[in-house]
């Protein structure tokens, strides 16, 4: 086996960076000659701590097949120090690849008590943000502007492994070695990603509200409302999307939130419909005892799609229903509407609420 260290100054100044990467945190990475652990070799293990305001890389190399059990077992003799792991993909690979071999070689279970970061987990539920046409590393790292000097893939190295197996050579074991030092060096980089979650799920104030109205491509008014929001923590890189009545950009410490308002007619169903009858000259409902005056032929029975009072407002969209009365086109409609008042306008608790529901809503549709 052969081992490799170094310790390097590295900016921890990201609030995910110091939230995560503790002293306790252990990221780590692995490289095999394929997926199975039954059937191919573990010959490489690489990890990133952090010691004060430094990084310290530490990598375990199994010259040949034989040397699995010895990396394993430095790994696990490592890994003593950290309560934590944090992983790209590691609870859908490395993890489970590793458990597998450390049974194979009757080696206690590694992960017990450990808590789990997987940052490729976590950044799972904002893809539509990112934009991205998948969620590699390297596509990742790609995104953020983090450099490699590293050209392979995993799988283009497995014939590299075999070729140094073969006739060890300091040139095969240099492609082999930088590119796992390449994938722990930027996993630590990758945390920022996390701030976007962080802002997704609540970490943010609502600063303003405003609204906009424009003629549209057809002469149409298009009326818009826009929500201004602070960051607790600043993202990245500038991103955006637009889905159906929503458009977001998000910028390094606000985003601007733009919905598209409905300006017609709506329906509101009332729940009670037994208590109903309808009306079809007037086509709305209303109560039994206050339509006993009305000719026969001139009402009927209410149901479920014709229990409804109507009104002409501003309305904003809704998927839940965040904020009440919520009005609908048609009684079916799983989308629904409030409509827009002084209370909701003037509170940013509400405000909040709904662009937290907003939020929910995008990420649901467009995973």
């Amino acid at each position: 086996m052969i081992t490799w260290h170094e310790e390097l100054p590295f900016d921890f100044s990201h609030p995910e960076t110091g939230r995560y990467f503790t002293e306790n945190a252990l990221f780590f990475d692995i490289e095999t000659t394929g997926f199975s652990a039954t059937r191919t070799t573990l010959y490489m293990i690489g990890c990133a701590a952090r010691k004060n305001e430094k990084l310290i890389i530490d990598q375990f190399f199994a010259e040949s097949p034989a040397a699995e059990a010895e990396v394993l077992r430095a790994f696990l003799d490592y890994l003593r120090s950290f309560d934590t792991v944090i992983t790209y993909n590691g609870i859908g690979f490395d993890i489970p690849y590793l458990t597998s071999k450390c049974k194979k070689y009757n080696l206690p279970e590694p992960f017990a008590g450990f808590a789990f970061v997987d940052i490729y987990k976590l950044i799972s539920g904002f893809r539509f943000l990112l934009g991205l046409p998948n969620l590699k590393q390297k596509t990742i790292e790609k995104f953020l502007g983090i450099g490699r000097e590293d050209l392979y893939d995993g799988g283009e190295l497995i014939e590299v492994y075999s070729a140094y197996v073969k006739a060890p050579e300091d040139g095969l074991a240099a492609l082999l070695k930088q590119h796992n030092y390449e994938d722990v060096l930027s996993m630590p980089k990758l945390l920022a990603l996390l701030s976007y979650s962080r802002v997704l799920s609540g970490g943010f104030e609502v600063l303003s509200v405003e609204g906009s109205q424009h003629l549209s491509c057809d002469g149409t008014t298009c009326r818009e409302l826009f929500l201004s929001l602070a960051h607790d923590v600043p993202v990245p890189k500038r991103v955006s999307c637009h889905y159906e009545d929503f458009h977001l950009v998000m910028n390094e410490t606000q985003t601007k939130l733009g919905v598209r308002l409905f300006t017609h007619e709506l329906k509101y169903f009332f729940p009670d419909y037994r208590n109903y009858v309808y009306l079809p000259d007037e086509d709305l409902a209303v109560p039994k005892n206050l339509a006993s005056a009305v000719e026969k032929e001139r009402k009927k029975k209410a149901t479920a799609a014709t229990c409804y009072t109507k009104k002409n407002a501003i309305f904003v969209p809704q998927y839940n229903e965040v904020q009440k009365p919520a009005f609908r086109l048609m009684y079916k409609d799983k989308k629904s509407y409030f409509e827009l008042s002084e209370e909701f306008l003037s509170s940013k608790e509400q405000q909040k609420e709904y662009v937290l529901h907003v939020f929910a809503y995008i990420g649901s549709r467009k995973k």
